[in-house]
């Protein structure tokens, strides 16, 4: 393994969905403490981390079809399952003995700061995990756009997402055994293959500013630790690291 981490600041994806552990809804809370546990891990090395998390284990946008709601209410929803999420694995990180803030585009002062650009950074800078919460504060737009605008925006040298497969492959890997994994592609590759694993708005925000994008699957052991030292797992999207 590469002794220390390779980046300097990382902005890290979790969907919601992954929160709720084996439970068909909702948070696990073996699941929380098992995330927080890595990301003390790589704050511990040095590496200054900010969080965006997603709210599919309460409600997704997407659903509104079946929910019988416009979409518009159901991505404000939506942005209200992600503070939910966001203050779970604050405590979560607290709990490790971490200093955080949670700041949300979504003003609620009561259990957090709004989100500021040039403050999130400051809080990076002094050490601070930061959890980015309340999507981008207006509907139509999921938090993988989020979480690609906000880690443009502090600075981020990669954005990782961490989700349930083991990397971007040539289809999807549960309905065909001999679907191809990539372990890099250009942005050009990812949006001409219409990734699932990251939607295309995402994709093109990051291409459009040189943001690198690593898909690793968070239940690997130490996945976020072994990402956040460089090692080569998941698929690489951008120019050769």
């Amino acid at each position: 393994m590469k002794d220390g981490p390779k980046y300097k600041r990382i902005l890290l994806k979790l969907s919601g969905e992954q929160l709720r552990g084996s439970q068909p809804w909702g948070i696990d809370a073996d699941e929380i403490k098992s995330i927080c546990r890595q990301v003390a891990k790589v704050q511990a090395n040095g590496v200054q981390l900010a969080l965006v998390v997603g709210g599919g284990n309460i409600i997704r946008g997407s659903d509104s079809a079946d929910l019988g709601i416009t979409r518009a209410s159901a991505d404000y929803m939506g942005m209200l399952a992600t503070m939910i999420n966001s203050l779970a694995l604050q405590d979560g990180l607290e709990q490790l003995g971490l200093e955080t803030r949670m700041l949300s585009s979504v003003k609620a002062e009561e259990i957090c700061e709004p989100y500021i650009r040039r403050r999130a950074i400051r809080h990076l800078e002094q050490g601070r995990v930061i959890i980015l919460a309340g999507g981008t504060g207006i509907p139509f737009f999921t938090t993988d756009t989020t979480a690609a605008v906000r880690a443009m925006e502090v600075e981020a040298d990669v954005l990782m997402k961490a989700t349930k497969v083991d990397g971007v492959y040539s289809e999807d890997p549960a309905h065909n055994t001999d679907a191809v994994r990539y372990d890099q592609l250009s942005f050009e590759d990812a949006m001409r293959l219409n990734v699932q694993v990251m939607d295309q708005t995402a994709i093109t925000h990051c291409r459009d500013h040189a943001l690198p994008i690593l898909v690793f699957k968070l239940a690997a052991p130490d996945s976020i630790v072994r990402a956040a030292n460089g090692e080569p797992i998941g698929t690489w999207i951008g120019s050769p690291p």
